[in-house]
C-alpha cells in the first residue's frame, strides 16, 4: 500500500487550514466546491501532479487556466452586482436567506452613510452658537432705556424707537472705552464686547406708504384729509421727502440696494428697497446722524417698518452673527418690535477639524453618488412601479436635498470670499450678509430635514423583523378608521376654532387670528391653556367654551382616537404572535454561530479519535505504532483513507512506516494543543450565542443546528460530508484555484477513488437494466395472457355454436389451455431471471426476484381443482 510522502503532508492538521472559515481536512487540496453543479464534489477538482510526467498534465493545466480566467470575470461581475445589489434588484422573493443577507449588507452601508451625515451635522452647530446668540440678544434686545427703563421688546411708540437708537443701539455698537473709562486703542475700535468685530457699518432702512393709499368714509372726509393704509408694495411711497437730498430722504429700489425682502411679524412681506441711512465707524458721528434724522422727522405717519442691519464676526470661534432689528408701525398706530439673530458659520475651513469635516463632506457625496447609481438601477428594473413605494420616494427626496445642499455649499464659499474682498477694499460700507445669513439658515433647515428623513429611513432596512413591522402594520391597518375619525374630529375642532376666534379674537392674543385659534386649541388638548384670559374676555361664553371643548374633544374624541390605535395594535400583536416564525436576522446570525460551533465539535471529535487510536492501535504493546495498526484502528472509527495516510506521513519523520515513541509524543502534543484551542473557541462562541438567546427573550431559532455532529447520528467524519454541509449553508461560490498542487501518491489515491465510483455507477446501471428487463418480460406475459383468454372465449363460443354441451370435455380443454399458458409463463420468467443474473456485476447484490411461482389459478367449474406453477 503506497502512501503520500511526508513532505507533501506537513499541513495535514495545521490550524491554518481550519482558520479559513470551515473544516479543512487533510485532503483539502483535493476536495473543492463546484459552483456550476451547486454541490460538493471530490472528483472534479483541478489537481496538478508534482512530477509532471502524467500525460493528462497539459489537459489539466489548460482546463484550470481557462476556469481561472472565467473565475476572475465572474468575481468582477459578482462584485459589481453585489456592490449595488438591493432587495429590489435581486431575486429575494423565494430565498429568505438571500433577503436577510442583502438587507444586512444594505443596512451596514447605510449605517456608515448616516454616521457620516451625523458627523457633518454635529460639526455644523454646537452650544457655542446658542451662547453667541444669547449674549448678542441680551446686549441689544434686553438692554433698558436710560430714562424709561423700557427695553426693545417693550417698544410701543416711535419715541421708544428713538430712545432705543440713541441709547442701547449706540452703546451696543460702539465699545470705545474700557470698564475703567479709559479709551481703547485704535486697533481695538470696532469690537463689540471687545471680541466681536463689527463688519463695515450698520444700516437703518425704512419703508413708507403714500398718503391717500386708503379711502376715507364720506362722513369723515371733511375732518380726515390724510389716510395711510397698511403696507403693500403697490402702495409704497417712492417720492423724496424732507430735505430731499441724501440716501435717507430719497427712495432706492431693491435692485439698487441689492437688498432682500423681509417677512414681518404682522404677516407683511416688506421689499428690499426704501430710504436708508448708513452709520459711521464711531459713536459720536453715528449719534449725530441719529439726532439729525430725529429732528427732521424721518419717521412719520406713512412709515410702516424700520430695519436696523449689521453683522459681527468673532474670530475666536469663527462665527458670524447677522443681526436684524425690526420695528413695524401698523396702520392702527403703535409699534411692534421683532428681531433676528442668525449665528452662522460662513467660513467653513479654518481649523484641522474643519478639514476633517471637508473629508467627511467628500465621503458623503461619494455615498450620494453610490445611492444615485443604486436608485437608477432600481428604476431601470422596476419602471413606474418604483415610485409606488414610499421608501423609494424618500430615497429620491434625500438625494435631491443633498445635491441642493452641496450646490449651496459651493455657492456660499464663493460668495463669502467675494463679500469679504469688497469689505476689505471699502471698510466703511455696509456689507449685506443678510441674504447669505438667510440662505445659510435655510441650508441648516434643509440638512436637518435630510437627517430626519435619513433616520426614518432606517425602518426600511429593519422592516424584515416582525417586531419592527408593528408600527407600520398598525398605522396601515387603521388608516381607514383614522380617516373617518379625522373627518368627525375636524368638524368639531374647526367649529370650536371659529367660535373662539369670533368670541375672543379682539381681546385674547391666543385667538387673535384663526391660525392662532387652531394652535391654541391643540395646546389646550396638551394642557397648556389660560382659562382666566377666556373668562375675562367673556364671563359667560368663556367658561362654556372651555368646558364643552374639553369634554367633547379631550374626553370623547381623543379617547376614541386612542381606542382605534389600541384595538388595531392588539390585533396586529395577536396576528404576529400566531404567525409562523420566518427566517430573521437573529436566526441568520445564530445559524452562523451554530455552524461554527458544529464544525469545531467535528474537528474536536476527530482529534479525540486520533488520541484514542494512539492508545488502542498498538496491539502488540511494543510502543511502536506501525502503519497497519494505525490504519485498521482509524478505519474502524470512520476516518477516510486519505486523512489516515496524510496524518501518518506528517509525523513519520524517518519514513519507516512506524511511529516511534518520540513521534507519538509529538503527535499527542499537537493534538492536545489543537484540542485546547478548539475548546476555547467553542466556549467563546457559546457565550456569544447565549447572549443572543437572552436578548431575543424566548424567540425560536428555526435555522439552528446542534453543536455536535454526533447528535446527527454521523458515524464517520468525512471531509466530503463537511463540503456537503457547506454547500447547503454557504451561498458564496468558491473559485477554483490553479495552485492546489498534490503529490503523485495523492493523485493515485484519487484515481482509485474514481475507479471505485465508476464501479459503483456500473452496479447501479446494471440494476437499472435488470429492472427494465423485468418490466419487458411482464409486458410480454401480459400480452400472452390476453391472447390465451381470447382463445378460451373463442373455444367456448364455438362449442356453444356447434351445440356441444359436454361439460367434462369443455373442462378438459380449458384446463389444458391454462396449463400450457402457465408453462409458457414459467419459461419466460426463468429466462428473464437468467438474463438478470448474467448482466449483474460480480460485486453487486441481486435486487430482482426471479420468482413467478405461488400463482394459483382456479378454473371455473373445476370443483375446487387448482393448477399452479
Amino acid at each position: 500500500m503506497q502512501r503520500p510522502g511526508s513532505a507533501d503532508s506537513r499541513s495535514a492538521w495545521d490550524n491554518d487550514a481550519f482558520d479559513d472559515g470551515g473544516i479543512t481536512t487533510v485532503s483539502a487540496g483535493i476536495y473543492t466546491y463546484n459552483p456550476d453543479l451547486n454541490m460538493p464534489t471530490e472528483m472534479t477538482s483541478d489537481v496538478y501532479v508534482a512530477s509532471g510526467d502524467n500525460q493528462g498534465d497539459s489537459n489539466l493545466n489548460i482546463r484550470t487556466t481557462t476556469l481561472e480566467g472565467s473565475g476572475i470575470w465572474f468575481k468582477v461581475k459578482k462584485g459589481l452586482r453585489g456592490l449595488w445589489g438591493t432587495r429590489q434588484t435581486e431575486d429575494t422573493q423565494t430565498d429568505r436567506e438571500l433577503y436577510i443577507r442583502t438587507t444586512i449588507r444594505e443596512l451596514v452601508i447605510y449605517v456608515f452613510f448616516i454616521a457620516t451625515l451625523c458627523i457633518l451635522t454635529f460639526g455644523m452647530t454646537s452650544s457655542t452658537h446658542y451662547y453667541y446668540t444669547k449674549v448678542m440678544q441680551e446686549l441689544f434686545v434686553d438692554a433698558q432705556f436710560p430714562d424709561t427703563k423700557n427695553t426693545f421688546k417693550g417698544m410701543t411708540t416711535m419715541q421708544d424707537f428713538w430712545r432705543f437708537s440713541e441709547g442701547p443701539l449706540m452703546d451696543g455698537l460702539y465699545w470705545e472705552t474700557w470698564y475703567n473709562q479709559k479709551n481703547v486703542s485704535e486697533e481695538d475700535l470696532g469690537y463689540i464686547y471687545y471680541e466681536n468685530k463689527l463688519l463695515g457699518v450698520p444700516r437703518i432702512r425704512q419703508l413708507k406708504v403714500r398718503n391717500g393709499s386708503c379711502e376715507v368714509h364720506p362722513d369723515f372726509q371733511e375732518e380726515i384729509t390724510a389716510c395711510y393704509d397698511s403696507y403693500a408694495k403697490a402702495k409704497e411711497d417712492t417720492s423724496p421727502f424732507g430735505s430731499e437730498n441724501g440716501t435717507a430722504w430719497v427712495y432706492h429700489t431693491e435692485d439698487e440696494l441689492d437688498g432682500s425682502s423681509h417677512w414681518g411679524l404682522l404677516d407683511y412681506t416688506y421689499s428690499g428697497g426704501g430710504y436708508y441711512q448708513d452709520l459711521l465707524d464711531t459713536k459720536t458721528k453715528s449719534l449725530a446722524i441719529i439726532k439729525n434724522l430725529k429732528e427732521n422727522l424721518w419717521l412719520d405717519r406713512g412709515t410702516r417698518v424700520v430695519l436696523v442691519d449689521f453683522t459681527v464676526y468673532n474670530a475666536n470661534i469663527n462665527l458670524f452673527c447677522v443681526v436684524r432689528l425690526v420695528v413695524e408701525f401698523p396702520a392702527t398706530g403703535g409699534a411692534v418690535p421683532s428681531y433676528q439673530f442668525r449665528t452662522v458659520k460662513l467660513l467653513r475651513y479654518v481649523t484641522t477639524y474643519d478639514y476633517f469635516l471637508m473629508g467627511c463632506e467628500v465621503l458623503y457625496m461619494l455615498f450620494i453618488l453610490y445611492y444615485i447609481v443604486e436608485e437608477v438601477l432600481e428604476i431601470r428594473k422596476n419602471k413606474c412601479s418604483y415610485f409606488k413605494s414610499v421608501w423609494n420616494c424618500l430615497d429620491v427626496l434625500v438625494i435631491l436635498l443633498s445635491i441642493v445642499a452641496f450646490s449651496f455649499n459651493i455657492y456660499r464659499t464663493i460668495t463669502v470670499d467675494s463679500l469679504l474682498g469688497k469689505l476689505l477694499d471699502q471698510p466703511l460700507t455696509y456689507p449685506d450678509f443678510e441674504f447669505l445669513g438667510f440662505w445659510q439658515m435655510q441650508y441648516n433647515n434643509m440638512v436637518a430635514i435630510v437627517v430626519f428623513f435619513a433616520w426614518i429611513k432606517i425602518f426600511k432596512y429593519i422592516s424584515f423583523n416582525r417586531t419592527m413591522t408593528q408600527l407600520q402594520s398598525t398605522l396601515s391597518r387603521c388608516s381607514k378608521d383614522i380617516a373617518g375619525f379625522a373627518v368627525m374630529f375636524f368638524i368639531i375642532f374647526l367649529a370650536y376654532a371659529q367660535l373662539g376666534y369670533l368670541v375672543f379674537g379682539t381681546q385674547v392674543k391666543d385667538f387673535s387670528t384663526f391660525q392662532e385659534s387652531i394652535f391654541t386649541q391643540f395646546r389646550i388638548i396638551l394642557g397648556d391653556f389660560d382659562f382666566h384670559a377666556l373668562e375675562a374676555a367673556n364671563r359667560v361664553l368663556g367658561p362654556i367654551f372651555f368646558l364643552t371643548y374639553v369634554f367633547f374633544v379631550f374626553f370623547v374624541l381623543l379617547n376614541m382616537f386612542l381606542a382605534i390605535i389600541n384595538d388595531t395594535y392588539s390585533e396586529v400583536k395577536a396576528e404576529i404572535s400566531m404567525q409562523k416564525s420566518e427566517f430573521e436576522i437573529s436566526d441568520y446570525i445564530k445559524r452562523g454561530y451554530n455552524k461554527v460551533l458544529e464544525k469545531l465539535s467535528l474537528k474536536k471529535d476527530r482529534i479525540r479519535d486520533i488520541q484514542d487510536a494512539i492508545q488502542t492501535a498498538d496491539l502488540n504493546q511494543d510502543r511502536h505504532l506501525d502503519w497497519e495498526e494505525w490504519r485498521l484502528d482509524l478505519k474502524m472509527r470512520g476516518i477516510p483513507d486519505a486523512e489516515i495516510e496524510a496524518v501518518f506521513a506528517k509525523y513519520d519523520q524517518d519514513g519507516d512506516m512506524i511511529l516511534n515513541e518520540n513521534e507519538q509524543k509529538k503527535l499527542k502534543a499537537d493534538l492536545e494543543r489543537q484540542k485546547m484551542e478548539l475548546e476555547n473557541d467553542k466556549v467563546e462562541l457559546s457565550n456569544e450565542l447565549d447572549e443572543m438567546e437572552r436578548d431575543k427573550s424566548g424567540a425560536t431559532t428555526p435555522g439552528a443546528r446542534p453543536a455536535s455532529a454526533r447528535s446527527k447520528g454521523a458515524v464517520s467524519h468525512v471531509s466530503c460530508n463537511d463540503s456537503a454541509n457547506e454547500s447547503d449553508d454557504d451561498d458564496e461560490d468558491r473559485p477554483i484555484s490553479s495552485k492546489n498542487f498534490v503529490s503523485r501518491d495523492d493523485f493515485q489515491i484519487l484515481a482509485r477513488r474514481v475507479d471505485r465510483m465508476e464501479h459503483s455507477i456500473g452496479s447501479i446501471v446494471s440494476k437499472i437494466d435488470a429492472v427494465i428487463v423485468k418490466l419487458e418480460a411482464m409486458e410480454r406475459a401480459k400480452l400472452k395472457r390476453r391472447e390465451t383468454m381470447g382463445k378460451l372465449l373463442d373455444n367456448i363460443t364455438e362449442d356453444e355454436r356447434n351445440g356441444r354441451s359436454d361439460d367434462e370435455l369443455r373442462r378438459e380443454q380449458m384446463e389444458r389451455l391454462v396449463r400450457e399458458e402457465l408453462e409458457r409463463w414459467d419459461s419466460d420468467a426463468s429466462i428473464a431471471s437468467t438474463g438478470r443474473r448474467g448482466n449483474r456485476p460480480q460485486s453487486g447484490r441481486s435486487t430482482a426476484s426471479s420468482s413467478a411461482s405461488s400463482n394459483r389459478v382456479r378454473v371455473p367449474g373445476s370443483h375446487g381443482n387448482t393448477s399452479s406453477a
